[in-house]
């Protein structure tokens, strides 16, 4: 099991943004993580689709854009247009959530999923052959440096039994809370991906808090 680390620019100095992407980029990190808020599904407002064309300027690492908007299919192509490599919706915020996931794909881009602590891993049963990711909130989805919730080890270690069962190749990204001190946890629940906020960027130095990150993961049986 290979583990990824996806730096979440929301923590990151907006003053600074394209310099931020570069400096995690050259740490080694493996995505840029991009939230995405409307003030509407989560009760704070960020960027949007011109502040995601301009990172891609400053990286060539897939942009992981986590949509917490509402109505996301109306803005699928402007994300994908965008320089958006793999496109997370919120179960929660998908009347129809199949034909969402469909239309990612048919532009060429990558199908992700997300779901609420309190959102039961049955909301994305039936469309986990629909996806390549699916995102555990492990924290209520709106702001930045929140503390961990430990009922999400229970979800990851659920929807990573069920990947098993079906043979599915795919990533399981955990996104609330993340740092050094419970990459372990996680990863022994089944995350591959890692999104770090606060965790990461609240060190300052990005190569080294990545490093040890890996190093909590690798001493995970069966890690890579």
């Amino acid at each position: 099991m290979e583990i990824r680390i996806a730096p979440s620019i929301l923590a990151a100095d907006f003053g600074r943004l394209g310099a931020e992407v570069e400096a995690i980029t050259a740490a080694g990190c493996d995505y840029v993580h991009v939230d995405v808020m409307d003030g509407r599904f989560v009760p704070n407002l960020t960027i949007g689709q011109p502040v995601v064309a301009a990172l891609r300027r400053h990286t060539t690492l897939p942009l992981d854009v986590h949509l917490m908007i509402e109505e996301p299919e109306r803005h699928l192509e402007s994300f994908a247009e965008a320089g958006a490599d793999l496109i997370c919706v919120h179960v929660e915020a998908c009347r129809h959530l199949h034909r969402t996931l469909q239309a990612i794909r048919a532009l060429g881009k990558r199908p992700a999923v997300s779901l609420n602590p309190a959102t039961p891993i049955e909301a994305v049963e039936w469309v986990l052959d629909e996806v390549e990711l699916v995102l555990v909130m492990s924290v209520n989805p709106g702001f930045g440096g929140q503390r961990f919730i430990p009922a999400s080890l229970a979800k990851l270690r659920a929807l990573r039994a069920r990947a098993l069962a079906r043979n599915l190749d795919l990533e399981l990204e955990v996104d609330g809370g993340i740092g050094v001190e419970n990459t372990a946890a996680v990863v022994a629940a089944g995350a591959t991906v890692l999104v770090s906020g606060t965790g990461l960027f609240g060190t300052r130095n990005y190569a080294e808090t990545m490093a040890k990150m890996r190093a909590e993961a690798a001493a995970v049986p069966g890690v890579t």
